[in-house]
């Protein structure tokens, strides 16, 4: 599978092709699991009270944020609920995407901005809408830079401005890797770079690198800094090839970061397998955000299968451990969470939030319909319903306004407001 477009190649230069097969942490590597496999409907025809269908496969890529999936599959949560399930590691978020479109896999791992751009038909994405009633997580990814820059930028990115505009005026740009345009990683590349007065779209090559090839890329030298989930950034370290500029919930606390994804036709479709599925993930975000469980936790996503990495650098960061490999050491008491906080309620607003990057990026042209896409993407009815039938109580809807670690502030009752409030943009009226 190609993972770089044809713009990315030419924007990136010699960047590592993304069909080469790349180690990740450990020596081992691991194809995704089973063959394509055809629903089966045969217990809810026996019993009403049973998911509409049994047999799911589910996506996932190399991430810690994979987690939800894969502890409620290792630990029975899902056979709990009446779901056989199958776990599928994919190659790149264009494959995940396409692979939920078609119906090779169910339900997914996935950026939140990705079934928002789907259902719209943006950035590549056919149009097939999605649907997302579980966050999966909240916070733990990372802006990584090369050790070349270490001790010439920190966490401010005006720092990094002279030095882009020295390379820009030699003509060869400063290149900066996400995993995916519409997803999450894009967009805190994108927000810390023009929070120091770089465009993302003018100023830099802004490249896309599935997350287990980000470290092999840098360690080329074919990069100057990335965005991506870990156990990356923590493994660039490691490897002595990069350091942490700023994690991203320094960047505004308590982020919305992956979800679980489903089309909305299979939604529609099968009502009871979803809130199924969305009732075993609750139990094990649960279990993830009982902190004695994360050494376990680390040990099992390391896996080959899964993550492939080796599990004490997956570990740390769980537990808030901060090494920013540059002299700064931090214990971080907002580590990634699963469970606690309200995480896993689909909360409109940041569905507004990204439809606000969208507009502010150029990647939708006016306005768009805040309201309409976030009411038809973010489906709390179903989280709602699922909450209910456990017994769970949740802190529901939320419109307070979110402030970020430029000094901006979100206030979701106005989000074309503050898409139009930057002095850095590249949108098309």
């Amino acid at each position: 599978m190609t993972t770089f477009g044809r713009r990315d190649v030419l924007k990136a230069g010699a960047l590592l092709p993304a069909a080469l097969t790349l180690p990740a942490c450990n020596k081992s590597d691991a194809a995704g699991a089973g063959a394509k496999a055809s629903p089966s409907s045969s217990a809810a025809a026996v019993d009403p009270s049973k998911p509409e269908v049994s047999d799911l496969r589910f996506g996932m890529i190399a991430l810690t944020d994979c987690s939800p999936i894969v502890i409620a599959h290792e630990k029975g949560l899902f056979k709990k609920y009446g779901i056989n399930s199958t776990i599928v590691k994919g190659a790149s978020w264009a494959a995940i995407r396409d692979s939920l479109s078609n119906g090779d896999i169910h339900a997914t791992h996935m950026l939140i901005g990705m079934p928002i751009a789907s259902t719209m038909g943006l950035l590549g994405s056919p149009k097939k809408p999605m649907v997302i009633p579980w966050m999966m997580n909240r916070n733990g990814q990372a802006i990584t830079l090369k050790m070349s820059l270490k001790g010439k930028v920190g966490a401010d990115p005006k720092a990094l401005k002279p030095l882009v505009d020295e390379a820009k005026k030699k003509g060869t740009p400063m290149t900066f890797a996400m995993t995916f345009p519409p997803g999450t990683h894009a967009m805190w590349m994108r927000y810390f770079l023009a929070a120091g007065g770089i465009n993302p779209d003018t100023d830099v090559a802004l490249v896309t690198v599935p997350p287990p090839q980000m470290v092999a890329n840098m360690k080329v030298d074919k990069m100057d800094g990335f965005c991506v989930g870990e156990p990356w950034n923590a493994r660039s370290i490691a490897d002595g090839i990069g350091f942490t500029s700023i994690t991203t919930q320094e960047m505004w606390k308590d982020h919305p970061e992956k979800v679980c994804a489903f089309t909305e036709e299979f939604a529609q479709k099968n009502p009871k397998t979803v809130k199924a599925v969305i009732k075993a993930l609750h139990e094990a975000s649960v279990w993830l955000d009982d902190m004695k469980n994360r050494p376990e936790q680390a040990a099992i996503v390391s896996k080959a299968t899964y993550i492939n990495c080796a599990p004490e650098l997956i570990l740390g960061r769980l537990q808030g451990h901060y090494d920013y490999g540059d002299g700064r050491k931090k214990e971080d008491e907002n580590y990634m969470i699963f469970s606690n906080r309200n995480c896993n309620y689909p909360q409109p607003k940041y569905a507004k939030f990204w439809l606000s990057q969208f507009r502010r990026w150029g990647m939708v042209t006016g306005a768009p319909d805040y309201e309409g896409v976030a009411k038809q993407v973010m489906r709390t009815d179903i989280y709602e319903e699922a909450m209910k039938e456990l017994g769970v109580a949740h802190g529901g809807l939320s419109d307070a306004p979110e402030t970020l670690f430029d000094g901006s502030t979100f206030d979701p009752k106005e989000p074309e407001k503050f898409a139009t409030s930057f002095a850095v943009h590249s949108m098309k009226s």
